[in-house]
């Protein structure tokens, strides 16, 4: 960490709104104008939208993410946490991965920690639960998925072959509708190269509290979701929840029991907890409480923006909506437009000069439930176009590949789906990642004292 007597910017998360704001703020600013510092416990940036095609394999693991130091040149990037911040000194602390903590002073502040998963208290769901918030989730998910048709394929106890090969998701969002259609047509895949799995040996279950799945895309293409993955096999509860997952055994609020080896959580987000400790002022979900400029409320030093942010959507209240209901939804197309808004703010409020207002009229939301299977929906001014199947399937992937950051990546992505076209899809489970020294300690630690002879024994 540098010491400089420029003011210093400091961006706690290194997330989409992070890493495009710095790269914003860096852009805009003029030489050695100020510091910019990014907070991160990872040294790099995930894309979310695309963890349920990395967990089925459709895109290289490593394209997914953005590595923080090569984006965003000229910052100062720490890999660490920020776990508190005293507002009226100005100053952060800092928990690195290794040594003390320290504190950093900062001028100005930009939250952008974005979300975490939003977890209720169900016996075993930590013990058991498998979230989908990062890419090691992804790789950990679809390593364990073909490590279960492994077990089913060498297993002759019925109990434990059935255990293996059923699989419930907890949460029929993006997230969760478009993970389950993405691991079911990766299994469905593998199973051909097992002698003793077939898809129909397979049981994939869906459960959401609400009445529809996919509600971003509005009801009716909600509704043909739903379809679309019971016609492949899927079992879909709607207005249940579930009790418990002690031991794998899964019990639902519908009076359902199945016993699983394999519990997705992707029932929504939450704001980061770490916010009630950063002298903020917080909306009634946990939310950092911003105008429509993206500063806090009450205070002119700092900015928010992303899936931590309350930020009200200017185009809504415009179009007639009330203002405590018009707040932009936690989505990449917000993320985007709102972290350029910022860095330019932040460069202005720097500056002292006027700061523009955030307001986006949305543009649609698009699902992609597996190969050349999705919805759409585009929103042109007052008109909706619905899209269904594999068109709607190109606009998720044209879309979200463009919104990948950096060129570099974009190609890497657009270079997997490529390959995807006309090589078959890889299904080897990596499993030994979870524990890649086990082999080596088993065959490096000390061997066990010999037994003393039978004669020495008896003179002792």
């Amino acid at each position: 960490m540098s010491t400089t007597e420029r003011p210093r910017i400091l961006v706690v998360g290194g997330g989409y709104v992070g890493l495009y704001a710095a790269r914003r703020i860096l852009k805009k600013m003029r030489y050695a104008e100020a510091t910019v510092t990014v907070v991160d416990p990872r040294s790099y940036m995930t894309y979310q939208p695309f963890l349920p095609e990395a967990a089925a394999g459709s895109i290289s693991p490593r394209h997914v993410v953005v590595p923080l130091r090569r984006v965003v040149r000229g910052a100062e990037v720490l890999t660490g946490r920020v776990t508190t911040i005293d507002q009226d000194r100005k100053v952060a602390t800092i928990a690195p991965l290794v040594g003390e903590a320290y504190e950093l002073p900062f001028d100005y502040l930009v939250i952008s920690m974005g979300a975490v998963s939003r977890t209720f208290p169900i016996p075993g769901l930590a013990e058991q639960g498998i979230g989908m918030k990062g890419i090691e989730e992804a790789i950990g998910l679809r390593n364990h998925v073909l490590e279960q048709l492994d077990k089913a394929d060498s297993t002759t106890d019925e109990e434990v072959r059935r255990k293996a090969l059923t699989f419930v998701f907890i949460g029929g969002g993006f997230a969760g509708a478009e993970t389950i259609g993405e691991v079911e047509d990766m299994a469905r895949d593998a199973a051909k190269y097992y002698q003793n799995v077939s898809r129909e040996d397979m049981r994939f279950v869906l459960v959401d509290a609400a009445d529809k799945i996919l509600p971003e895309v509005g009801p009716k293409l909600g509704q043909y979701g739903k379809e679309h993955l019971e016609s492949r096999g899927i079992e879909i509860y709607l207005e249940t929840s579930m009790d418990s997952c002690i031991d794998g055994h899964v019990v639902l609020k519908n009076g359902l029991e199945v016993d699983s080896n394999t519990i997705v959580w992707t029932a929504g987000v939450k704001p980061n907890p770490a916010l009630a400790r950063f002298g903020l002022p917080l909306g009634p979900r946990g939310h950092v409480d911003c105008n429509e400029k993206l500063q806090v409320n009450g205070m002119d030093y700092v900015w928010a923006a992303g899936d931590n942010a309350q930020v009200p959507d200017m185009a809504a209240i415009k179009a007639g909506v009330p203002r405590e209901r018009a707040w932009c939804p936690p989505n990449a197309q917000h993320a985007l437009r709102q972290a350029k808004v910022l860095g330019d703010n932040v460069v202005a409020g720097m500056r002292g000069f006027p700061q523009k207002e955030y307001s986006h009229a949305n543009k649609g939301a698009v699902a992609g439930l597996g190969l050349h299977k999705g919805v759409a929906m585009i929103v042109m001014g007052k008109v909706k176009i619905k899209l269904k199947g594999r068109l709607a399937w190109y606009m998720h992937r044209g879309y979200h590949g463009m919104a990948m950051p950096t060129f570099n990546r974009k190609i890497r992505v657009f270079a997997d789906w490529t390959l995807g076209m006309f090589l078959k899809r890889e299904v080897v489970s990596l499993g030994a990642m979870e524990t890649p020294r086990e082999e080596f300690y088993e065959a490096a630690k000390p061997a066990p004292a010999p037994a003393a002879p039978a004669q020495e024994k008896a003179k002792a």
